[in-house]
């Protein structure tokens, strides 16, 4: 019934020849409006004219000075705009928290909407992120496989309900059989590798990743040619720490697969050069290094961190954050 209400004020108003857009700016305060997509909302404009549905949604994304009134415009926009509206959805779409599923819904059911979703994903995070790069998932566009390969993820701990996604959809464990990555490449896969390692009830974990062993051997592999950098070693030894104390179905490995995988990133993050980086990122206070050292150091026996004793809270995450969809 989302939308409803809504709906019904719109037919409303598409009644009347002589209403006007700006007659809707105060109309929809005391209705539920969602932010996203409805069946309801997209029907009343398809039944309207279609021009003065588009010509109504558009005063109100532009003019609108609250969210109901915006994000009814948007809704409309969504439904019934044009290739001309890509700028005007993609400027509203930056507020992405509220406005990100309509935007990313109005692009994925166009033609080409994989390029327009790119340049809002891009410039977005927090849940705007989620629902732009969702989108993206849903679309299976070719064209956005390189990014979704390199840049989906950009930390937040929200990335866990899209990050089995991505790694579905790039096909992952093509790309780095196929050819040897790049370092983007190889460092995004570690952030898509960690977060799947703790998403549970958010998305798709490694568990239940049909790839998972495979794109671990290649990501440990592949990482072990690169250079050192503070990143690179929160990451593998945030893998190494998962595949020490989870049993192999939880890496999606066998249990010689997962003593293999734990053996070759310990012996990278016990390298002169990684233990040097390690020990300059906690000198410098980065939050990763800290929490390594207080809470992971002491079981995985890292050289970066000898003296340090586990702190009274040792169950507690690098990231955190609330686990229920926003909206």
């Amino acid at each position: 019934m989302a939308g409803k209400d809504v709906a019904l004020i719109l037919d409303a108003h598409f009644a009347r020849t002589s209403a006007r857009p700006h007659e809707l700016a105060d109309a929809f305060h005391d209705v539920h409006v969602p932010i996203h997509p409805t069946e309801h909302i997209a029907a009343a404009a398809r039944r309207a004219d279609r021009d003065r549905a588009r010509r109504t949604g558009r005063w109100l994304v532009r003019h609108g000075t609250d969210r109901c009134s915006v994000t009814v415009g948007l809704a409309l926009v969504a439904a019934v705009g044009t290739a001309d509206d890509i700028p005007l959805v993609q400027t509203i779409g930056l507020l992405s928290n509220h406005f990100g599923p309509l935007a990313a819904h109005a692009f994925e059911s166009r033609t080409g909407g994989a390029e327009a979703l790119l340049w809002l994903a891009e410039r977005v995070a927090g849940w705007g992120r989620v629902y732009v790069v969702e989108a993206l998932c849903r679309l299976d566009d070719p064209s956005a496989r390189p990014w979704l390969l390199r840049r989906a993820c950009d930390g937040d701990f929200l990335n866990g309900y899209f990050a089995g996604e991505v790694a579905t959809v790039g096909r992952l464990h093509e790309a780095l059989a196929e050819i040897d990555p790049d370092s983007e490449m190889v460092d995004h896969t570690g952030r898509l590798l960690h977060l799947m390692s703790d998403c549970g009830g958010m998305g798709l974990t490694l568990a239940r990743y049909p790839h998972a062993a495979a794109v671990l051997e290649a990501h440990a592999r592949h990482v072990g040619a690169l250079s050192p950098t503070v990143e690179r070693y929160f990451t593998i030894a945030a893998l190494a720490e998962f595949l020490t104390t989870q049993p192999p179905e939880a890496a999606g490995c066998t249990a010689v697969q997962r003593e293999g995988l734990r053996k070759a990133y310990l012996e990278v993050l016990d390298r002169e050069e990684w233990t040097r980086t390690a020990r300059a990122g906690f000198a410098a206070d980065d939050h990763g290094m800290r929490w390594l050292a207080d809470h992971r150091a002491p079981r995985l026996k890292l050289r970066a961190f000898p003296d340090r004793e586990p702190d009274a809270g040792e169950g507690a995450r690098v990231s955190g954050g609330s686990r229920g969809r926003g909206g």
